[in-house]
């Protein structure tokens, strides 16, 4: 009997501890939403600054694309044409170089045609000074000079006939007859080749000058060219490099963007169906607390616990009077859980049981009152284990 002794107040007890696990539940629901808010806030600004960056940046590369190639057509076009002025500067060194080569043979077949001559005509003029004029005759500088003398211009038509004569004389004879005079005009001859001579060494030692001057120049271009065009040719490497390098960062800074927008977008779409969806659970949970509320109330009025002693059994109470004070606590438990499931617009499995067990044509209150029991402790483990997976989801507002 003692079980039936108070069975109101276990039934009290029990939506004591579903009103406490609703308003535990509604504090973490709304830590949760507003977690929720605070991603919504962070994670659009985080977004709206993304996009405002890659919009801002997109623009950038690609005119940094369009410096990229204009510059490396621009590379392209000076290795043609340093390629162009370095071959045309060799092909100037070639030309030039066959040019000293042919002046130097010349120069050495003049220079030894006037050593020849010359030494042709101080034979001649020693011969004639000793007065064996007859034996150089015989000599072949007589003729050289013989030929000089023909072809030479330095010698007027007389002086021409004079030596002509002198070496036209015959063999074994000595030439008096104006030798002062000859040697005079081989003296005058020999000065004048010496100075053609020295005028055509001088010539050659300026072109000599001229010809390693201009090659020392034409070198120092080469190798200026040469030198731009292996740097150029890395910068059109690095150039071209940096132009694929812009446009994948530009393709991927454009797929970005779309996916950023179109992720706000969403984003900003179910945090306004979060916002308004909270609003309805809010105002649900509201109206299910206050219709606990309500029920507990109703429980603990004084005028319902005068109801409750009336109908609880006394010491001297026979088995119908306990019968039947049973049934009618039953039957007042039974309306005021109805009451509490009409009010509550969320479905309460805890309830309905309670409902069904109290309903039922069984005596055996004891069953329904171990099954409140045992409801409570189910739903103090639940609590439990919510606050213990709930409490590392926390942000800061």
């Amino acid at each position: 009997m003692r079980a039936l002794a108070n069975p109101i107040r276990k039934v009290v007890n029990m939506l004591e501890a579903i009103q406490k696990k609703v308003a535990a539940e509604g504090e973490q629901e709304e830590k949760m939403h507003k977690k929720y808010l605070c991603y919504c806030k962070t994670s659009g600004a985080d977004l709206e600054t993304s996009i405002a960056s890659a919009s801002a940046k997109a623009p950038e590369v690609s005119s940094a694309i369009t410096e990229g190639e204009a510059k490396k057509a621009q590379l392209d076009q000076d290795l043609v044409s340093h390629k162009s002025d370095r071959e045309a500067a060799k092909s100037s060194m070639a030309e030039a170089t066959a040019l000293r080569e042919k002046q130097a043979a010349a120069f050495a077949a003049t220079k030894a045609e006037y050593g020849s001559n010359i030494a042709a005509l101080e034979k001649a003029v020693a011969a004639l000074e000793k007065g064996v004029a007859g034996a150089f005759l015989q000599t072949a500088a007589a003729k050289t000079l013989r030929n000089l003398a023909q072809s030479s211009d330095a010698l007027e038509d007389a002086d021409r006939q004079e030596v002509m004569a002198f070496l036209t004389a015959g063999q074994g004879s000595e030439y008096a007859p104006a030798s002062g005079e000859i040697i005079g005009i081989l003296k005058q001859m020999g000065d004048t080749m010496a100075k053609g001579l020295s005028d055509e060494t001088a010539a050659e030692e300026a072109a000599i000058a001229s010809y390693e001057e201009m090659m020392s120049a034409k070198k120092e271009e080469v190798a200026a060219l040469t030198a731009s065009i292996e740097s150029k040719t890395v910068q059109t490497g690095e150039v071209a490099v940096s132009i694929v390098e812009m446009k994948d960062d530009l393709e991927d800074t454009e797929a970005a963007l779309a996916k950023d927008k179109e992720f706000l977008a969403d984003l900003s779409k179910n945090c306004d169906t979060k916002s308004a969806e909270w609003d309805e659970v809010v105002k649900t949970r509201t109206e299910e607390q206050a219709a606990l509320a309500e029920v507990i109330t109703i429980l603990n009025d004084d005028e319902a616990l005068e109801l409750f002693k009336k109908t609880l059994p006394s010491a001297a109470a026979s088995f119908v009077q306990v019968k039947v004070a049973a049934a009618s606590v039953r039957a007042q438990a039974l309306t005021m859980i109805r009451a509490a499931q009409h009010s509550s617009k969320i479905a309460r499995p805890e309830l309905d049981l309670i409902a069904l067990a109290l309903h039922g044509k069984t005596s055996e209150f004891e069953k329904v009152i171990a099954m409140i029991d045992t409801m409570v402790s189910e739903l103090a483990k639940e609590q439990t284990s919510d606050d213990s997976k709930k409490r590392i989801l926390r942000c800061r507002v």
